[in-house]
Parts: C-alpha cells; sequence; structure tokens
C-alpha cells in the first residue's frame, strides 16, 4: 500500500519543490530505505502554477531536450515551456533530473502527480 505524500508548492520555488519530491521518491525520508528498490511512496505536488518564479528567470531561464539525432538539440525559455505544455512539465523536468538514471527511474517516476 502506497503512503500519499502532498507537497504544496504555492510560494515556493520550482527547485525546492523538486528537491524534496525527488529525495521522497527515492525513499531516503523512510527508515526503510533501500538503495536498489523503489519506495512504496505516491507524491503529489499540489499548487504548481503557484510557484514563485522570477519574471526574468521566465525570459533566461533556458530548457533543453535532446531528441537523440544529429542536431535535435532544442533549446526553449521557461515561459516557451509554460505557456504549450504547462508548469507540470517544468516540475516534471526538473524532479526527472535529479533522480538517478537508472533501472529505477521510469518507476519512480509514476508514482509522481502534478496538480495545477
Amino acid at each position: 500500500m502506497t503512503q500519499p505524500h502532498t507537497i504544496d508548492a504555492k510560494g515556493k520555488s520550482i527547485g525546492r519543490v523538486a528537491t524534496e519530491a525527488a529525495s521522497v521518491l527515492m525513499g531516503k525520508t523512510s527508515p526503510l530505505f533501500q538503495r536498489n528498490k523503489v519506495a512504496d511512496v505516491q507524491v503529489v505536488v499540489e499548487n504548481a502554477s503557484k510557484s514563485a518564479i522570477a519574471p526574468n528567470k521566465m525570459k533566461e531561464v533556458r530548457v533543453k531536450a535532446y531528441s537523440g539525432y544529429p542536431g535535435g538539440l532544442k533549446e526553449r525559455t521557461l515561459a516557451h515551456v509554460i505557456e504549450k505544455k504547462g508548469f507540470s512539465e517544468v516540475f516534471i523536468h526538473a524532479i526527472s533530473r535529479m533522480i538517478p538514471r537508472n533501472r529505477l527511474h521510469k518507476e519512480r517516476m509514476k508514482r509522481l502527480t502534478i496538480k495545477d
């Protein structure tokens, strides 16, 4: 049975919320922490659209996506990503980069829910 862990993003920066969510998803907050197991926790990030983002960061911060093909690197501003895909995409990208890239990565990311 999975334990729900709720994080309220209202007034917090993306990085602060992402580090907390990544830590819980990896199981570091549990007394039963095992590096080679997926933690039995469901993480819910609420009020993602009310997070604190400085106006200058909306224009300056670049979100990179690489398709794997030559010339496939796409850089977009934070404002463009939020406009096209919403705040949830920014949080997913930040949290995904904080979780180790191994066989457990996909399984851990499935346990993440983001609500605007």
